[in-house]
């Protein structure tokens, strides 16, 4: 009986702070935007999870504040990846509560008002996920999808044919620049020709996908002494995989995409050019004797 006691009151002071949590954060996601129904909508949320979290410490006996660290936290997530994310991440965490509330039904009755309330939140947040940086998801995959292909690709070759790591690095930097600008000028012109009236954004997302592909991707070679050419593009190829991973984790959150398929599809065509090109690179210096 008392492990029993000491389980649920656990549960409670766990669902407490939840609510706590999220009424604070849905506050401040809806102090931030500025569509009138998204803050709208977020404020009745938030004012719905003080209440859940008083109903609990009905049953408690205690008062929670916020966990700070936790808010900083999901703030800077909301801050740098969009609120859009953060709300996805929070939704699963609403089917996860709306889950964990169906099982203590029986021995807290309040619970079933709750649960409903917490459906109806989850319906709303579906609704209300569509911020202006999901319209150019599109752009942001064909940027650094092209970035990652042809950086790879070129670094690899480069690597083999020049075996100096500063070399490398310039040579990737002008191709990557250049690529840059072309990626944007092309994308620009494609958006505008189909009639896109927000073509200046579209090949800005594009090429600022571009750009910090091509930064990252040639920081290794910037790092290592010239003669560490080899450990500097496996470094390279593992920025790449986690870039890839990093951004379908993104894209699997905030618009409900397969992340496994996604995932191995772009480091599969990645990597594979990688090889290609680095075979290329041995053959290109054996066959005119190029020797940097």
């Amino acid at each position: 009986m008392e492990q029993n006691n000491k389980e649920k009151n656990y549960f409670l002071l766990s669902c407490q702070q939840r609510e706590r949590d999220e009424a604070e954060l849905y506050k401040r996601i809806s102090d931030r935007i500025k569509d009138p129904e998204a803050k709208k909508i977020l404020k009745s949320i938030s004012q719905d999870e003080n209440s859940h979290a008083e109903k609990f410490a009905s049953y408690s006996n205690q008062i929670l504040k916020p966990n700070m660290s936790r808010i900083r936290f999901y703030n800077f997530i909301a801050i740098m990846l969009g609120y859009t994310f953060m709300l996805k991440m929070f939704e699963r965490g609403e089917e996860k509560a709306i889950n964990s509330y169906k099982a203590h039904i029986a021995e807290i009755p309040m619970l079933e008002t709750i649960l409903r309330d917490e459906e109806a939140h989850e319906a709303k947040l579906i609704d209300l996920l569509d911020e202006e940086r999901l319209q150019y998801v599109g752009d942001m995959v064909l940027g650094m999808n092209d970035a990652l292909v042809e950086l790879t690709g070129s670094l690899a070759g480069y690597t083999l044919a020049m075996q100096n790591t500063s070399v490398i690095a310039m040579a990737g930097l002008i191709t990557g620049i250049s690529a840059t600008l072309s990626m944007s000028a092309s994308g620009y012109l494609s958006s505008r020709a189909s009639g896109n009236k927000n073509a200046v954004k579209s090949s800005a997302y594009t090429g600022i996908a571009y750009l910090i592909t091509v930064v990252l991707l040639i920081i290794p070679y910037l790092l290592f002494s010239k003669d560490n050419y080899i450990p500097a593009l496996i470094v390279t190829m593992l920025i790449a995989i986690s870039i890839i991973a990093g951004f379908n984790f993104y894209i699997s959150v905030a618009k409900d995409e397969p992340f496994k398929r996604n995932f191995f599809e772009m480091a599969g065509i990645s990597m594979g050019v990688a090889v290609i090109s680095f075979i290329v690179g041995i053959i290109v210096k054996q066959v005119l004797g190029i020797d940097l």
